[in-house]
């Protein structure tokens, strides 16, 4: 398969699966806005904690393929959010103590998430070992 259709099938699958953690992180933070009456900013980093597991975890295997060490592939992840979750907390407080929506400014903040999210999956974290996992049990 040319490489050119192998990044296509690449973000076809991290869009699927970043589609599956929205939903984590939509139903969650609904959960905790709606039911539980929780202000935007501690139901937003608890959802997006979620999504961010769930996220890690699926595109890690299946969109990825890697085989590289997952606690260093998770502390470069978790260096992402230790910039992207204050700003994005900060805005989402922000915008919505002025009267925006809450699902409005969810909506735009996980798109800015999605889109630097896989440019810094693709090019950081998992760059360098894109298939690996393949490799491995060809090997073995």
């Amino acid at each position: 398969m040319k490489a050119k259709n192998k990044e296509v099938i690449m973000m076809i699958k991290f869009t699927l699966f970043s589609i599956s953690a929205g939903i984590v992180q939509i139903a969650s933070f609904t959960l905790l806005n709606e039911v539980f009456k929780m202000v935007y900013w501690p139901a937003y980093l608890i959802s997006l904690t979620l999504s961010i597991l769930w996220n890690f975890t699926i595109n890690r295997k299946f969109t990825f393929k890697s085989a590289n060490n997952v606690t260093i592939a998770m502390i470069q992840v978790f260096a992402f959010y230790l910039v992207f979750t204050p700003l994005s907390t900060w805005w989402g407080h922000e915008l919505t103590k002025i009267g925006w929506d809450e699902y409005l400014v969810l909506a735009g903040t996980m798109l800015i998430n999605f889109t630097t999210e896989f440019l810094y999956d693709r090019y950081y974290v998992f760059g360098k070992t894109i298939n690996s996992a393949i490799i491995k049990e060809e090997i073995e």
